[in-house]
């Protein structure tokens, strides 16, 4: 049966690899994130708040985010990072909220400085009928000059996860929606297995690092807009 290992990520600014969790403590103290630091700071432009935030998808704990985020920017940035990497597939209806469904809707206008407190979790829906819903924590603040000239820098990611092929052992690269939907059975399978695979009724899509895979009309590319 196809499984799945906890994912690991990698930091963007030295390389190293570990879980969510040890990114969040290693982040604060990586030297070549540091170094970065350093370097922004004796460089242009204006000093400001600048949010660690921890992304989560609210049902599969595989998938998350590191970014840093500027105060100044709008929760509109962050809905559009969202769709971009993880999310778009048809243009749907997005909100931001504390408290999930029942929470009361927060303006894409507010800034995050505004929003974004420590010990507060924010909720990202996107698409009120097949929902995607991603949980937004300050993991740290500090002041300084961003890092990039964007809104938001992605300091780590998780690694696309481990699958299994059903048929066999292998890792697996695509995923057969008529197992899924039809048989409840994950789908997963390798390149091999995928040729031969008698479902047809369905597509067989390639397997991409994104909570959103498999729902509505999602194929990818699940990549960073910046």
């Amino acid at each position: 049966m196809a499984t799945r290992k906890q994912t690991r990520g990698v930091c963007a600014f030295c390389g190293r690899e570990m879980a969510k969790g040890g990114l969040t403590r290693h982040l604060s103290s990586c030297e070549a994130r540091q170094a970065a630091i350093k370097e922004a700071d004796a460089g242009p432009g204006q000093t400001q708040t600048l949010h660690h935030l921890q992304v989560l998808d609210a049902w599969n704990g595989s998938f998350w985010l590191h970014l840093e985020m500027n105060g100044s920017a709008t929760l509109r940035d962050l809905d559009s990072y969202l769709r971009a990497i993880w999310l778009e597939c048809c243009g749907h209806l997005s909100q931001f909220s504390f408290g999930g469904w029942t929470g009361n809707e927060i303006p894409k206008s507010r800034k995050i400085e505004q929003v974004l407190k420590m010990g507060v979790e924010l909720t990202h829906i996107y698409d009120f009928g097949t929902s995607s819903e991603t949980l937004i924590r300050v993991m740290r603040t500090r002041k300084g000059k961003p890092l990039t000239q964007h809104p938001i820098k992605l300091v780590a990611r998780n690694n696309p996860p481990e699958t299994t092929c059903t048929e066999c052992d292998q890792p697996a690269s695509w995923c057969c929606l008529e197992c899924v939907f039809e048989y409840d059975q994950p789908g997963f399978l390798c390149a091999e297995h995928m040729e031969v695979h008698p479902h047809q009724d369905y597509e067989i899509i390639p397997l991409v690092n994104s909570p959103r895979f498999g729902l509505c009309a999602y194929r990818g590319p699940a990549e960073p807009p910046y």
